[in-house]
């Protein structure tokens, strides 16, 4: 590595490690938050149904994904996680007119009695 660089890298990683802790610290906090969230919720027996669902919209593949879950949530309750599985695009006349999103959409079961 030629000799220029050196010094840079130095403080780059210096700077990787002020920087770099805190947000391993903060992902760590979030990722045991929800292994506890999870294990609660594991312990109690429960149903879930996983759906797919397709969004539109003329604005983005987001706003499309956010348009199936509101879209969703008119008719389904206690929905969980939407996971987009899919993006692709409407093109007319080789314009881009749709964006798409399919998610696949989970919610649980409610339980009579």
């Amino acid at each position: 590595m030629d000799q220029p660089f050196r010094p840079a890298l130095g403080m780059l990683n210096k700077t990787l490690e002020i920087v770099g802790r805190p947000m391993h610290d903060r992902l760590h906090k979030l990722k045991m938050l929800k292994a506890n969230t999870m294990s609660k919720r594991a312990s109690k027996r429960s149903v879930y149904r996983v759906t797919e669902l397709i969004g539109t919209s003329e604005i983005s593949w987001e706003d499309a994904a956010k348009h199936a879950v509101e879209t969703a949530t008119k008719t389904l309750r206690d929905l969980r996680v939407a996971e987009v599985s899919k993006l692709d695009l409407v093109i007319i006349d080789g314009k881009v007119t749709a964006y798409r999103a399919r998610l696949d959409l989970s919610f649980k079961y409610e339980e009579k009695g």
